[in-house]
């Protein structure tokens, strides 16, 4: 359940990450108020599952998770560029991601 708990807390990171680009630098209200939530939510969300994975993983984990999906949203929404050695970055993130969990898996 703390790897579920996590990947959701990433998600959220997600969230909170590209609601910042709606804010406009937080001037604008219901934008604002949805990414303070998101960021609210991820970070206690975080905490919790830091109760059963170790600091480091987690929160490696959930900042991987926050950064891909980021990521993939500017490709898809912002038509954000796509070159090969971007791409490879992005992989060698999701390669991170998966060693960290193969290595703490109890």
């Amino acid at each position: 359940m703390p790897w579920l708990i996590l990947i959701v807390a990433g998600l959220f990171e997600v969230g909170w990450a590209v609601g910042l680009k709606y804010t406009d630098g937080f001037t604008k209200l219901w934008p604002s108020l949805l990414t303070a939530s998101s960021m609210a939510i991820s970070v206690v969300l975080l905490a919790i599952a830091l109760r059963d994975i170790p600091l480091g993983t987690g929160y490696a984990i959930w900042t991987g998770i926050g950064t891909i999906g980021t990521v993939i949203f500017g490709i898809v929404v912002f038509s954000d560029s796509t070159n090969i050695l971007r791409l490879m970055c992005i992989a060698l993130i999701v390669f991170g991601i998966l060693g960290l969990k193969l290595v703490s898996a109890d």
